[in-house]
């Protein structure tokens, strides 16, 4: 009786992506279509009303200064423990290793470049838009605070916005934005928001960052991946000119290889010839492995006979005597004799 092994939900997933075909044509590249652009300009308008609101003082800056003095670390200790390594996933080091690690599979299982080249671009793009403005506003942090009251902008700081924050919604929501199909966008961006909102807080708890850093973290992150449409033109001919460069580095390899190595090729080798005659010098042949194949210079054309049937020959003649009645080695002496009467 024949029994089948019926397959679980991991077997199924693998089985998926066996059948994936390379340079897949059916995953579409994201445009800057009209909605996403009406997003880009809300998100951008959201940042600039947060940097405002905190540089004229405003009702946000005293909100922050109330958080900070909630002290939610010392309200909620039973989750201190937890939270201090579920901010890990906000950090850049380790995040990006393992959502590299993830689309480098992904660029190997489907033979595009493209998921790792918007990654390195996404980061790219994080690390001077968010290190820019941090060092622009020079914000101190609440434990580092002077002034109560005060935004503590231009004091040499470099916390507003929230690099955690901004970090966890690019590293994570590029899953999303790299996405096959529609559902499992929105799977993914859903998480991704989750997992952002939740290091924003986090750090609002450990009183690392103000709440109005947090917000403008997230604002940061998510017009970073508004924007990637605009840059996949770069990318696209980033790749064409890796695999380029890649094509013509084999082309060139395959060009300078080395031949097989060949039969070391001797100087001159003095080849047995027959007896020279009188003033003649024996013929010296070079052997090397470019010679075309031919006959040994000292066999003469035509049928040869076997070594048996011929007689052994010395400079000076043949070593056996003349004998009329000495016959081939191999023939039978009745063949090779006449009969004699008794």
């Amino acid at each position: 009786m024949r029994t089948e092994r019926n397959l679980t939900r991991l077997d199924r997933v693998f089985a998926r992506l066996d059948r994936e075909p390379e340079r897949p044509a059916h995953i579409d590249v994201p445009k800057m279509s009209r909605h996403r652009v009406v997003l880009f300009g809300a998100t951008l308008a959201f940042y600039v009303a947060i940097v405002w609101a905190v540089a004229i003082t405003s009702w946000l800056v005293r909100f922050d200064w109330q958080v900070m003095f909630f002290r939610p670390y010392q309200q909620w200790p039973e989750i201190h423990a937890f939270l201090d390594y579920y901010v890990v996933l906000g950090q850049r080091g380790p995040t990006a290793v393992m959502v590299a690690a993830w689309l480098g599979w992904r660029s190997w299982r489907q033979h595009t470049l493209r998921p790792l080249l918007t990654l390195g671009a996404s980061l790219l793009l994080l690390n001077i838009t968010v290190g820019a403005a941090k060092l622009g506003m020079g914000r101190l942090g609440p434990h580092y605070a002077i002034t109560i009251g005060s935004n503590e902008m231009g004091l040499g700081g470099d916390i507003f916005p929230s690099g955690h924050t901004a970090n966890a919604v690019v590293t994570w929501g590029i899953l999303a934005y790299l996405a096959s199909t529609p559902r499992a966008r929105r799977w993914l961006s859903a998480l991704s928001a989750v997992t952002s909102l939740g290091v924003g807080l986090t750090t609002v708890y450990l009183g690392t960052h103000w709440l109005s850093d947090v917000l403008l973290g997230w604002a940061a992150g998510l017009l970073i991946l508004l924007a990637l449409p605009w840059v996949e033109p770069l990318i696209a001919r980033a790749e064409a000119g890796i695999f380029s460069l890649r094509d013509s580095w084999r082309a060139r390899r395959g060009r300078t290889a080395p031949a097989p190595a060949a039969s070391p090729v001797a100087a001159s080798v003095m080849v047995p010839q027959p007896a020279a005659a009188d003033g003649e010098v024996p013929a010296r042949e070079t052997v090397g492995a470019a010679r075309a194949p031919r006959a040994p210079v000292y066999l003469a054309p035509g049928p040869h006979t076997a070594r048996s049937e011929r007689t052994p020959v010395t400079p000076v003649g043949s070593r056996r005597p003349p004998h009329p009645d000495r016959v081939a080695r191999g023939t039978t002496t009745a063949s090779a004799r006449p009969l004699t009467g008794g």
